[in-house]
């Protein structure tokens, strides 16, 4: 009898539903592009991108639970422009020999059912630190058909303006409002 609730109780938590946990995805730096756009002048918008990403992305599925956290090279700035790209990477502005690296910590994720929304977190820019919320326009997972591994990706806007992270420089003129889109790849650990 004993043997029988004992073979019964192991062939129970066998066969009981596996519990999913957080799963950790390393972003992809080859695929991963932060985007600033601004207005110059009022005669365009400028959009300019930085190169070097690096980071992480946690994700549970079931308890619908997320977390990120992305480090960028604030040198890796490409306007398209070398001198523009020095300009920019001084004290005025991003004040690379200072402060090399934007930070992005999220706080909290928000799902509407599966499918995670936004991601509120705290941005470091040039030392200093504010609350940001990321709004996901998409978000796509499904296994890399190169690498064989799950992956994910998704694009992300927000509206910050430069002058609360001391880069106030010329506003009105090129504007204060800074739009940041961030398209972003990461492949499971």
């Amino acid at each position: 009898m004993k043997k029988t609730f004992a073979a019964i109780a192991l062939a129970s938590l066998v066969s009981a539903p596996a519990f999913a946990a957080p799963e950790t995805f390393a972003i992809d730096g080859t695929h991963t592009y932060p985007r600033f756009e601004y207005n110059h002048l009022g005669f365009s918008n400028q959009v300019h991108r930085f190169t070097k990403t690096s980071g992480t992305v946690t994700w549970d599925r079931a308890a619908k639970t997320g977390a990120v956290d992305i480090t960028i090279d604030a040198s890796s700035v490409d306007t398209g422009y070398a001198l523009f790209n020095q300009h920019i990477q001084g004290a005025d502005f991003f004040d690379t020999a200072q402060h090399p690296s934007i930070t992005f910590k999220s706080t909290a994720v928000k799902f509407d059912g599966d499918k995670p929304v936004a991601v509120d977190g705290n941005l470091t820019v040039k030392g200093v630190t504010k609350p940001v919320t990321l709004t996901l326009t998409s978000f796509h997972t499904a296994p890399h058909p190169m690498l064989k591994k799950d992956a994910i990706g998704a694009n992300a806007v927000a509206k910050v303006k430069r002058s609360e992270f001391n880069m106030g420089k010329n506003v009105p003129y090129v504007s204060d409002e800074v739009t940041l889109a961030i398209s972003v790849e990461a492949v499971k650990q």
